[in-house]
């Protein structure tokens, strides 16, 4: 049995309360977009049969019409002959197409309503299932996002990550105090010769370049001294 017994209980149906109490909302929104699509294949082939309808019984009043005026002709020229009892005869065969020709008629006002009617059910029907699509896409929106979080906290709460961080940590403490073996081995050793070697050299070499610097320096002083005598 489907959702919905009948046309009107699609268009007029609440989606969003209908989900609200679903068990499976997913499941729930399927369902309900492959019956509101079989539905408007249904109304459209209803649709289509009252067009077809309508248009042999529009050509068959066409037809009717054609006849009667045939019968309109006939009786004007019986009348032209004296034949009264000819254009009498003409005129009741033109009453009788002309009463067939008004039932028929009517039944065409009520095709055409019916197509009326059809095709708002169609634009409401087709607005509805836009309005279920939609919410479908919500729901997978939904769904999508619970998964995730469901994910991201079974990460977070893995007992597998817990224990890696603890080995990690205790790898890191090994290698602390491997490194502080090393720098204790090296603790209260003098410096090699090679060590105060490279420091005399270092030393040296600034004590040249201190040296040389004041000697520029004086001797700018004195070619500025210079100057100012010769001034």
């Amino acid at each position: 049995m489907g959702i919905f017994s009948r046309l009107s209980d699609i268009i007029n149906s609440n989606l969003t309360s209908i989900l609200d109490k679903a068990e499976d909302p997913e499941k729930m929104i399927r369902l309900m977009i492959h019956e509101m699509e079989d539905t408007l294949v249904e109304v459209r082939s209803d649709a289509a049969r009252i067009i077809a309808d309508r248009k042999e019984a529009q050509r068959t009043l066409g037809r009717l019409e054609e006849a009667c005026a045939e019968w309109q002709r006939k009786a004007e020229l019986a009348i032209t002959k004296d034949r009264e009892d000819l254009a009498k005869g003409a005129l009741l065969e033109k009453a009788k197409l002309e009463e067939t020709a008004t039932l028929l008629a009517e039944d065409v006002g009520a095709l055409n309503a019916a197509l009326e009617k059809h095709e708002a059910d169609i634009v409401k029907l087709e607005s509805k299932l836009r309005e279920a699509k939609a919410k479908q896409k919500s729901v997978q929106a939904r769904s999508d996002t619970a998964q995730s979080q469901i994910k991201v906290r079974k990460t977070v709460n893995d007992r597998r990550i817990d224990d890696a961080f603890a080995r990690y940590e205790k790898m890191e403490r090994r290698m602390d105090g491997l490194e502080g073996e090393v720098e204790a081995f090296d603790l209260g050793k003098g410096k090699t010769l090679s060590e105060e070697i490279a420091e005399l050299e270092a030393e040296s070499g600034i004590e040249d370049e201190l040296a040389a610097l004041k000697a520029r320096m004086s001797g700018r002083k004195t070619e500025t001294s210079k100057e100012r005598e010769d001034g």
